[in-house]
């Protein structure tokens, strides 16, 4: 096992699964060099949410690197609960609230995760918002750290306001348009389309890898690091591969 695979192995592990398996693995790997024979999960997880500051500069230093591209925009669902206990739920509801997923076709109570990406795949930046936000709310937001332009988003984003505010910054702001508007057939690009997909694939891996789309976390605090840890890894992989 590589080491990435290894900190991906990890990451599930500080999240309360395969605990004993994982670190089984690691000591087979580096038997003296991590030495955690006899931790307990749960004090593992205290010193990783001591290290927030340092994964939170980690990724500071990282974005601020040139990647020249473009990036590209979009909101994934996060499902806390099946949907039949949407009105029973409480769990971050700080956050979380009860919404609909159009892609799923289903009501559910969560939360959305926003991402920018980079066209090769580096995540950016995040937000968290509840369900009921919708994504022109934040884009603006999501945005306001990023220097790359131009930026590519989907139909969720469409609105002339939005487009007018982003170009004032210097933002060159892409969406498609529906079909039954005039020019949609010259102005919907294909290759541009294609390229757009790229988040999709991003936010599969990230929910393969981590699967970010159902976390343990029960507390702001929790679910910060949960995404941030597993972000940080992902990048850290973007990096290797």
């Amino acid at each position: 096992m590589q080491g990435f695979e290894c900190f991906c192995f990890n990451l599930d592990a500080i999240s309360g699964r395969n605990w004993d398996e994982v670190t089984a693995k690691v000591l087979s790997i580096y038997p003296k060099f991590l030495r955690i024979q006899g931790l307990e999960r749960s004090r593992f997880y205290r010193r990783v949410h001591y290290l927030m500051p340092l994964l939170q500069l980690i990724c500071l230093y990282f974005n601020q690197l040139d990647f020249d591209e473009l990036v590209i925009i979009d909101s994934f669902p996060v499902l806390l609960c099946q949907p039949v206990r949407n009105h029973q739920a409480k769990v971050l509801n700080e956050v979380a609230n009860i919404g609909y997923c159009a892609s799923k076709n289903m009501w559910f109570y969560g939360f959305k995760i926003h991402l920018a990406v980079t066209e090769s795949g580096y995540i950016l930046d995040y937000l968290v918002t509840p369900v009921s936000v919708h994504d022109i709310q934040v884009a603006e937001e999501l945005l306001d750290a990023i220097p790359y332009t131009p930026v590519l988003a989907d139909l969720d984003y469409l609105g002339k306001e939005l487009k007018k505010r982003l170009e004032a910054k210097g933002i060159d702001f892409l969406t498609p348009i529906c079909k039954n508007m005039k020019g949609a057939a010259e102005h919907n690009n294909p290759a541009i389309l294609t390229i757009r997909r790229t988040i999709e694939t991003r936010i599969s891996v990230l929910n393969a890898l981590f699967n970010i789309e159902h976390p343990l976390a029960r507390s702001l605090a929790g679910l910060q690091l949960e995404i941030e840890r597993a972000i940080l890894v992902y990048n850290l992989g973007f990096f290797i591969n």
